[in-house]
């Protein structure tokens, strides 16, 4: 019985031990508690620009709290999507940036908004290692990518003068023909494997959708020689015209004329 009570004690003891280091600790680690909203937003730049992004977030997220309906809290919002995009976090960063969005529809960081989430769910290796690597585009899911090209399309809509709008557009051009690459992939597999309605299918979806892009000649292309291969002579020939026509020195219609040259110094 004496036994038994000592134990509880001591146990007791160890309880209150136990909930004092805890309550200390807590204290310890909420190194902010005393900073003033400017100290904590300085904090969090210095860690974003040190390349700490963990920490940055963490200090962004405090400073949402304790600055809400500021302007700093704005920009820590604006500033946390970066540190989490750096982190390849790019949900929480599109989460972030769909938030700031909705809750600041007037904001003047707007178009910095639309860019950086457009900046997210760009994938810059979008169809130009896929030799290299053996990726399939065609298992790609283009929505991200699509998603990426509606954000910037909506930057240079809303600010034709934005300085984000230049780029913005230049990544346009090259979401647009990688998603036109991915169809032609599509379409070159099918006519591989002689399924050549389906390559047509699939080539002019290209054409028709996204025009005025290089992997249109590819489209064309295949078009013309899943026609030629159906016996489908009217269309062939009407689709040749306007690959001449688009691309009089095709190099897929006339592969000899852009064969490479001897160079002068070597005959051989």
């Amino acid at each position: 019985m004496v036994l038994r009570n000592k134990l509880s004690a001591l146990a007791r003891s160890f309880g209150i031990v136990s909930a004092m280091m805890l309550i200390s600790c807590a204290n310890e680690s909420d190194i902010t508690k005393s900073w003033s909203v400017e100290k904590l937003y300085q904090e969090a730049k210095d860690e974003l620009a040190s390349g700490a992004y963990d920490k940055a977030i963490g200090y962004y997220e405090k400073l949402e709290g304790r600055a809400a309906g500021t302007a700093i809290a704005q920009q820590a919002q604006l500033d946390k999507a970066w540190a989490q995009y750096k982190t390849k976090e790019p949900v929480q960063a599109v989460a972030t940036l769909d938030r700031f969005i909705k809750l600041h529809p007037a904001s003047p960081a707007m178009d910095y908004a639309l860019y950086l989430k457009g900046l997210v769910n760009f994938n810059e290796d979008l169809g130009l290692f896929t030799s290299f690597t053996g990726e399939d585009v065609a298992e790609r899911d283009p929505k991200q990518a699509k998603e990426s090209f509606e954000a910037f399309r909506e930057v240079t809509l809303r600010f034709p003068n934005s300085k984000y709008t230049p780029d913005a557009k230049m990544r346009m051009a090259f979401i647009k023909n990688s998603l036109a690459r991915s169809d032609v992939y599509v379409a070159r597999y099918y006519f591989k494997k002689g399924a050549f309605v389906a390559a047509i299918n699939r080539a002019q979806a290209a054409v028709q959708e996204y025009r005025d892009v290089p992997a249109i000649e590819e489209a064309l292309y295949i078009m013309y020689q899943s026609y030629d291969k159906l016996g489908l002579e009217q269309l062939r020939d009407d689709t040749r015209r306007v690959i001449d026509s688009t691309y009089p020195n095709s190099v897929l219609l006339y592969p000899e004329r852009h064969q490479a040259k001897k160079p002068w110094w070597n005959p051989w």
